[in-house]
């Protein structure tokens, strides 16, 4: 995945450096965002190959980011994947409404099969 940009916007530092150290090794030049509206911004400069976004976010939530990302003609396209200990179906079932490609609940998965998912989603 040389080369492969991933923005990731999740605003607990942990697990930020858990999963940008995981992403790194794995070749993916990573951005990292603590909150909403500096993700989003970054998603319209950057234009990375894929966003994960968690959806409890200070200022801007993850769906509201979502929302703005996909109404972006210069966004619209990149895959998003959501990434949140909100596991909720009806979470799940909106995150896919709005366009998110998956919806990956933190707690059940480590950051290798999240890193897994990602490669999938950009082959």
């Amino acid at each position: 995945m040389d080369n492969k940009k991933i923005l990731l916007v999740e605003d607990d530092a942990t697990i930020s450096s858990i999963y940008q150290a995981k992403f790194t090794a794995d070749g993916f030049k990573v951005l990292t965002a603590q909150d909403g509206a500096v993700g989003l911004s970054l998603a319209k400069s950057e234009k990375p190959d894929i966003i994960m976004l968690d959806v409890i976010l200070p200022g801007l939530d993850g769906f509201s980011v979502l929302e703005e990302i996909k109404k972006g003609q210069t966004t619209k396209h990149i895959p998003v994947i959501m990434l949140t200990n909100l596991g909720t179906e009806d979470d799940k079932i909106k995150g896919k409404k709005m366009g998110a490609a998956d919806y990956l609940v933190k707690a059940s998965l480590t950051p290798a099969e999240v890193s897994e998912k990602v490669k999938n989603i950009l082959k």
